[in-house]
């Protein structure tokens, strides 16, 4: 099963990006966004790819989901 998550943007440079996912410092390619992403902004990430942005509120909720299924062991 593939899954994409939140990810905060952290850094630009062309098209791409450092962003933290839960803390984790990683890059990201931003070919895909129209409008690229600035510092701040919130993206769904898959593969290592920036698939679209996400609002703040978004990318919260998915992260609190997210916690619950890992520490419920759901899936």
């Amino acid at each position: 099963m593939c899954l994409a998550i939140p990810a905060k943007v952290l850094e630009v440079n062309g098209n791409e990006a450092v962003i933290s996912v839960q803390g984790v410092r990683r890059t990201a390619n931003l070919m895909l966004l129209e409008d690229g992403a600035q510092p701040g902004e919130y993206v769904l990430l898959h593969a290592g790819f920036a698939l679209r942005k996400w609002t703040e509120q978004e990318a919260k909720e998915v992260e609190e989901l997210l916690q619950e299924v890992t520490l419920t062991g759901i899936g």
